[in-house]
């Protein structure tokens, strides 16, 4: 910004030789603007300096506002100025030299738009000072000194009349040259434009500017009206609301004792419009409502029309149909200005926006009224007076919610924060939520460092849900369950990390309650009946070494009141057990020796659990979110609601203190990739395409099968892996997976009639159950097999540990044997042997090698040891038979497939090589 130079200010008449060769429209803005750029000078010393001076730093906010102001005025009158000078250098480049410098180049036509915004600044300024008495209120501080400079004014300013207050004068002094400036803008313009013919290329460039210029006439008066409309209403208010209402830049755009309007039901004894608020006046009570909160519906009748704000609902009336037009449109348009966030140009209601308010808007609002809400502040995203789209509230005691809303309620994905009383604590919820309540799939991370990941309903776990505390907590625990508002209740899995033990079994009331089977560390089972949280009645015990015990119990399972030992050797103890402290168990009862020894086979795979809790009953709140999904129509937008979503740990977020960031799924993609999922399915029903889809949905986490089998993948280690592996339990994980694969096909055909449905086919005929099953141990089970596979191999071996061991006695027996008589002994065809491929030394003899036989072979199935998948191990097998043959086929000098008989000794002696 340049300074002022009154050096500048004097009028150069332009050479006669260059006016004859521009046109006179020219030559008039050149002469228009070397007169302005003086004028501006000249109030900048006799206005805008004294009254700077006049307004020195004061206590008084009022008077430290009108110098605030006035400075800004003295800015803008700088910028409009240097504007001036730069306007009036293009001119004399231009009348200088008119052949090098074309029209165009006129700083009025070529930057119109960057001269019209420095005349809004100034006005902008100026009637900021208008409306709160700015001029008025810094004379008062040398009110002498402007009476004496009154005549001075009225010779060097145009307007400034010889009557009326000082402050009266100051407003013409600092008005009037800029309104005849812009004036002779317009006319000089229009005349140019008439000049210079339609065939000129600027003219429109002329014509544009004319039209800002003229526009910007308009928007003087409208702003000057409504600075003095707004500097008369403050005189009229008691104090109190003037400090409350007054602000610079606010301006009165109709006033109910100018415009009569009744207003119900708040009964307001007068009603003020502001371009930023309307104002509701009852005696000493302001009710101010923010505009771009503020909804219009018209009424019924032309006498009514309805106003809707985020918690008030009251209706404008008045019998002057005409009266209440006005009201309706002004407020219309300053609702829409106010959304806009910048003034109508040229005046209220014109421009190229909009003369609607949109229904949907953004912004910011504190709720006064009682309720959940009282006193948080909501910014986000509103329809018709309500939070609905996407928001953040924020309560005075630390809690926040950040999500989706709807009709005023949190409604969809939803992120709570509660703080806790200790430092830097908060519970984090991380949920799906429904009329301002959680509900569907949610994790939740308490302050406690105890996370809970599944379902609510009415803002209570309900449903199947984890619920798992920190390793470090005084009681690590882990419940995976049925939950029934807020509590523990149906088939649920605990793992007490302290006590070494499992429960598996039912609940009730947040208690264990029912059939139960509890497997400790050391490998000791029980399987009886639990009433609140206690072991009841008979039950059963199965020990590490296969002892079984038939009785009652302590909650420690110490053996006490009647029963019946069976010792693995057959002996059987029936009486009373108690327990002493210090001295261990005491018995008093008959020992019977004289039974036959049990088959150890039938001792050791004792099963638990079977038939106690039926199987199809287990797990249903996992299956009934997707049958519920399913039913819905498999709808995008329930797809996180009910089949669940991953987020990031609070715990990572702690570190970058970004408490509000989800990882999820785009809600936006959920749709259109339902679709092309259902259309998938409908694609590839063919049985080999079939597998392929079936085997590229439960591999894709994404997918609503494979996001089920990962579920179901969770309760299954929290029940057979770490503790729950006991071989008493394989049965119970075998029917499990069973009844897995049926609910996985059972969810496909779901699926498939879904998207049949939406593409208008007719839907498939029920299977039988024959078919079924067929489909179910043949198609489904195979494919879901691996990921259960780790659990159920465990289980496996624990089961058959005495046959392993016997197996690999047998192995290390027959690794002993050389080559040949190993072959011998397996009673493999001398002609099958591969003894060419032996290379002996002169001190060896054929019957002494070792290892050296069907070497390829051996190698291969010694890869089986780093495999996981069964798939693979098969594979694995598989490759070795081959490297049989291609032995024998060598040997044999042709191609040789071997049959049963011949490969089975075979398979035996490479797995004994193969250790």
């Amino acid at each position: 910004m340049g300074q002022w130079d009154t050096s500048e200010c004097t009028v150069e008449p332009p050479e006669s030789g260059t006016l004859a060769m521009c046109s006179p429209e020219e030559a008039a803005l050149l002469r228009l603007e070397e007169v302005f750029s003086a004028t501006l000078a000249r109030i900048n010393t006799l206005v805008l300096q004294p009254l700077l001076e006049a307004a020195p730093e004061a206590s008084d906010p009022w008077v430290r506002e009108c110098l605030q102001l006035l400075q800004q005025l003295h800015r803008s009158s700088q910028q409009l100025w240097d504007v001036t000078e730069e306007s009036l250098h293009s001119l004399r480049e231009r009348l200088r030299h008119p052949e090098a410098v074309g029209l165009e180049s006129l700083l009025l036509l070529q930057s119109a738009d960057r001269v019209l915004q420095v005349h809004l600044e100034y006005i902008e300024s100026y009637t900021c000072c208008v409306a709160v008495q700015a001029f008025q209120k810094a004379a008062k501080r040398r009110s002498e000194y402007w009476r004496g400079q009154r005549k001075v004014l009225r010779q060097v300013l145009l307007g400034v009349s010889s009557e009326g207050s000082v402050g009266t004068a100051l407003l013409q002094a600092l008005r009037q040259p800029l309104a005849h400036h812009v004036q002779q803008y317009v006319l000089l313009l229009l005349s140019l434009g008439d000049t210079i013919g339609e065939c000129h290329p600027t003219r429109e460039l002329v014509i544009h500017a004319a039209g800002l210029f003229g526009d910007l006439q308009s928007f003087m008066r409208q702003e000057l009206d409504q600075a003095m409309a707004t500097q008369a209403l403050w005189p009229t208010l008691s104090s109190r609301l003037r400090d409350v209402l007054c602000t610079p830049a606010r301006r009165l755009l109709q006033d109910s004792q100018d415009v009569p309007v009744t207003v119900t039901p708040l009964r307001a004894e007068r009603v003020l419009l502001f371009d930023d608020a309307l104002v509701l006046l009852q005696g000493h009570n302001i009710h101010t409502f923010d505009l771009k909160l503020v909804w219009v519906e018209p009424g019924q009748d032309r006498c009514t029309f309805h106003l809707l704000t985020p918690e008030e609902e009251f209706s404008f009336c008045s019998k002057d149909p005409q009266g209440l037009v006005v009201w309706q449109w002004k407020v219309t348009q300053a609702v829409c200005q106010a959304l806009r966030g910048k003034k109508d140009f040229p005046v209220l209601g014109a421009g190229l926006e909009p003369s609607e308010p949109p229904t949907c808007r953004c912004g910011a609002y504190t709720f006064r009224a009682e309720g959940r809400f009282c006193q948080a502040t909501y910014e986000g995203e509103w329809y018709w007076g309500r939070p609905h789209g996407k928001g953040t509230l924020k309560w005075p005691d630390g809690r926040n919610h950040v999500g989706d809303f709807c009709q005023g309620l949190e409604h969809g994905f939803g992120i709570r924060l509660v703080p806790q009383a200790s430092e830097d604590k908060f519970d984090c919820y991380k949920c799906h939520w429904w009329e301002g309540s959680m509900c569907g799939y949610g994790i939740c991370e308490y302050s406690t460092s105890e996370v809970y990941k599944g379902y609510f309903q009415e803002g209570l776990r309900h449903g199947f849900g984890v619920l798992e505390s920190a390793p470090q907590a005084p009681r690590p625990l882990r419940y995976t369950g049925h939950w029934e508002r807020g509590q523990r209740s149906g088939y649920g899995v605990e793992e007490d990390s302290n006590r070494g033990e499992r429960y598996i079994g039912m609940w009730q009331t947040d208690q264990r309650h029912g059939p139960g089977v509890m497997v400790t560390q050391a490998g000791v089972c029980y399987q009886g009946t639990f009433q609140a949280d206690k072991m009841v009645g008979p039950g059963i015990l199965l020990s590490d070494d296969d002892s079984l015990y038939e009785g009652t119990f302590t909650r420690d399972l110490t053996l006490v009141g009647k029963g019946k030992v069976t010792f693995p050797n057959g002996f059987t103890l029936e009486g009373s057990f108690g327990s002493v402290s210090g001295r261990g168990l005491h018995t008093q009862g008959v020992l019977d020796t004289a039974a036959l020894p049990p088959d150890p086979s039938s001792t050791c795979k004792r099963q638990l659990g079977q038939g106690v809790f039926p199987v199809e009953s287990r797990w249903q709140g996992v299956y009934g979110p997707f049958r519920d999904f399913v039913r819905a129509g498999c709808p995008g937008e329930l797809r996180e609601a009910l089949l669940g979503f991953h987020v990031q740990s609070s715990r990572e977020l702690r570190k970058s203190q970004e408490y509000l960031c989800c990882e999820r799924t785009c809600p936006e993609d959920q749709v259109g990739r339902m679709e092309d999922l259902l259309e998938e399915l409908v694609q590839h029903r063919e049985p080999k395409a079939l597998q392929q889809c079936l085997r590229k949905a439960l591999s894709n986490s994404l997918h609503p099968l494979g996001k089920l089998l990962r579920m179901l993948m969770l309760t299954f280690q929290a029940t057979y892996a770490g503790i729950g592996a006991n071989k008493h339990l394989q049965g119970l994980a075998q029917e499990e997976v069973k009844q897995h694969a049926q609910e996985l096909w059972a969810a496909y055909r779901g699926l498939l009639q879904v998207a049949l449905q939406r593409k208008g086919q007719a839907p498939e005929e029920d299977e039988d159950a024959e078919t079924r099953d067929l489909r179910v141990h043949g198609l489904v089970l195979p494919l879901v097999l691996p990921s259960f596979y780790s659990e159920l191999f465990t289980l496996y071996l624990l089961l058959h540990e005495r046959e392993d061991s016997l197996y690999s006695q047998g192995i290390v027996h027959l690794s002993l044997f050389p080559d040949a008589r190993l072959l011998e002994f397996l009673d493999v065809q001398k002609h099958l042997w591969p003894l060419k491929d032996l290379t002996l030394t002169t001190n060896q003899r054929y019957s002494l090698v070792r290892d050296k036989c069907f070497l390829s072979a051996t190698e291969c199935l010694q890869k089986m040891i780093t495999t996981v998948d069964p798939r693979e191990k098969l594979e694995v097998l598989e490759r070795t038979y081959g490297e049989i043959e291609a032995t024998v086929s060598r040997v044999l000098g042709r191609e040789h497939k071997l049959p049963m008989d011949d490969l089975l000794p075979l398979l035996i002696y490479v797995v004994s090589r193969a250790q």
